[in-house]
């Protein structure tokens, strides 16, 4: 069917949905991408055609904000709330779990009749109900972690059941999604595909046809170097992916019922181009928080638009159910506001909003004309936008102060406080499988970590009985559970106790695994998140978990060699 250019309004799309005629979602959004990372945005060091395609099809927003690291605005972009409303307060350790009663975007189009799948980085928790298969998700396949230690075929999971990627994971990730989009369509379901990338996030890996564009090409836009090239490399292989992902919309042929969104997670995770604006991934100036942000709608939005007013990431959730039609609510207010008017008209009337910005407790607030920077001084971001010279005009000040003393009133009285009584779940009712990796538990004694990012961590150094891993946990419910450990180890021999309220289970290393760290190879520029190995799985026995809260120990009884082992991940699978 052929749709009325423009904007079709949520009862027209309602309507529509019941002749079986729903708009398909499909969601990009990057990794670490400046604003600056795109030939769209005048980077005149990378070609990104594929994604430009969609402002000039589409309608483009000057200035759209979006969180200065990755698990907030992923919150944001899920729940249409600022952040601290559902307890993100970090990037790893259980900081970026969403509180359970925040209602998802995903959960929305589900309960609308939609298959709803994300493929990629979650990271906004791992055990279920904080994985993505209990926030509205159908279908996930990725990684759950803040970031990964190797991009090529590395360990994932799908559903929660542990997997080997193929080839590089970016690549990886759009095939289980057009899979996705094909099932669906054969189905005769419409579908909510959500693909959040991991790149260009270090490691600083990508193909070798890519790097080869830029191991020694002459950059003009920012001084070069191995890790800058490696950004921009990964920014075409993201391209290249999405160019995939619109192609086969036109195979399915339902290109022009889909909806394509893109944006980025937070600013330039390194110093490169990006229009000399202040700041870069961690800063609440402009740089570390403007985002791209297009949307193309072949039969709905009419073609080369662009808005000017600010925007944000919140504002996607009520943006993408007016359009689609979904009539469901969210089960707490929105901070986020629709942006179907200045789609429809890019100079319709509209408030002057103001946003905070916020990372841990740096703080930022943007109007459409002035932001108010972290130190607390004001810019005039129209005659100024790379903030170069504070101005005085104490109205404005003001109004942006208050705005920020109300937002830390409101928001931040609980802020940071969620680790106190949010274990981590185990043994859950929802989920037949239980991921307990080394990121979420702490070591004692002479173990160590495998960096200081904990995210794809492992301990090691384990060769003292007298020392352990640890994890906060609460079991959903009772029952027998099989467990598996992930591990590797230059000896064998090793005798091993896992114990959960007065529970235990014991078992013997009974074979050495000794493989060398992996990843190094593949990095075109040094890293400092962990590397990973070649996980040895082991199925250890079963043990008998009773519900509540209590600490799931791994001690080690014996150590007749180097060392007992190093772990990376112990799965628990009940036992039907």
């Amino acid at each position: 069917m052929t749709f009325l250019k423009g904007i079709l309004g949520g009862l027209l799309m309602t309507m529509l949905g019941l002749a079986g005629e729903r708009p398909n979602v499909v969601v990009f959004l990057s990794d670490d991408q400046g604003w600056g990372d795109l030939s769209h945005s005048g980077n005149k060091d990378l070609r990104t055609p594929n994604i430009d395609s969609l402002a000039r099809d589409g309608v483009s927003f000057d200035r759209f904000f979006v969180c200065p690291v990755c698990s907030p605005t992923r919150a944001e972009f899920l729940t249409g709330r600022y952040h601290p409303r559902s307890n993100v307060y970090s990037t790893s350790a259980g900081g970026e779990r969403m509180n359970l009663d925040e209602t998802t975007v995903a959960d929305l189009f589900q309960k609308s009749g939609y298959s709803t799948g994300a493929f990629g980085k979650w990271h906004n928790g791992m055990q279920f109900p904080y994985h993505p298969n209990g926030r509205g998700f159908d279908r996930f396949y990725g990684f759950c972690s803040g970031h990964w230690g190797d991009y090529f075929a590395p360990m994932l999971e799908r559903d929660g059941e542990i997997v080997s990627g193929e080839g590089f994971c970016i690549d990886d990730f759009t095939n289980q999604a057009m899979d996705f989009m094909a099932e669906s369509k054969e189905k005769g379901k419409p579908f909510f595909a959500y693909l959040p990338y991991n790149t260009p996030h270090s490691p600083m890996q990508v193909p070798e046809k890519y790097w080869e564009r830029f191991e020694k090409k002459d950059l003009k836009m920012f001084k070069p170097n191995n890790h800058l090239r490696c950004a921009l490399a990964m920014c075409e292989n993201l391209d290249f992916n999405v160019g995939r992902v619109l192609r086969k919309l036109e195979e399915l042929k339902v290109a022009e019922n889909t909806i394509v969104v893109w944006f980025h997670d937070n600013g330039p995770n390194g110093n490169r181009w990006n229009e000399e604006m202040k700041g870069r991934k961690g800063s609440v100036e402009e740089g570390g928080c403007r985002s791209p942000l297009f949307i193309k709608w072949s039969g709905g939005i009419k073609e080369g638009l662009r808005v000017e007013k600010i925007a944000s990431a919140r504002d996607l959730l009520p943006t993408l159910c007016e359009l689609a039609g979904v009539s469901e609510k969210p089960a707490k207010p929105l901070d986020g506001k629709s942006l179907v008017p200045l789609i429809g008209d890019p100079n319709a009337k509209w408030e002057d909003r103001i946003f905070v910005s916020q990372w841990g407790r740096k703080f930022g607030v943007r109007s459409q004309t002035h932001r108010l920077g972290a130190k607390g001084k004001l810019f005039d971001m129209v005659a100024d936008p790379k903030q170069t010279k504070p101005v005085e005009d104490e109205e404005i000040r003001k109004r942006l102060a208050g705005v920020l003393a109300d937002y830390k009133k409101e928001l931040l009285q609980n802020y940071g406080k969620a680790h106190e009584n949010r274990p981590f779940v185990m043994a859950h009712p929802g989920a037949a499988r239980t991921q307990l990796p080394a990121r979420d538990a702490k070591a004692t004694g002479k173990i160590k970590r495998s960096s200081i990012h904990p995210n794809d961590s492992y301990f090691f150094n384990w060769v003292d009985v007298n020392d352990r891993v640890v994890w906060k946990a609460e079991a959903g419910e009772s029952g027998k559970y099989s467990v598996k450990i992930f591990y590797a180890t230059k000896s064998a021999g090793a005798k091993c106790r896992l114990s959960f309220k007065g529970a235990s289970l014991d078992f013997t290393i009974a074979e050495a695994h000794d493989v060398p760290a992996q990843g190094k190879k593949e990095d075109r520029s040094p890293r400092t998140e962990s590397y990973t190995k070649d996980w040895k799985e082991l199925e250890i026995g079963e043990i008998q978990l009773e519900r509540g809260d209590g600490e799931l120990v791994l001690s080690a009884l014996e150590i007749p060699g180097e060392e007992a082992l190093e772990l990376r991940l112990i799965t628990l699978e009940k036992v039907e």
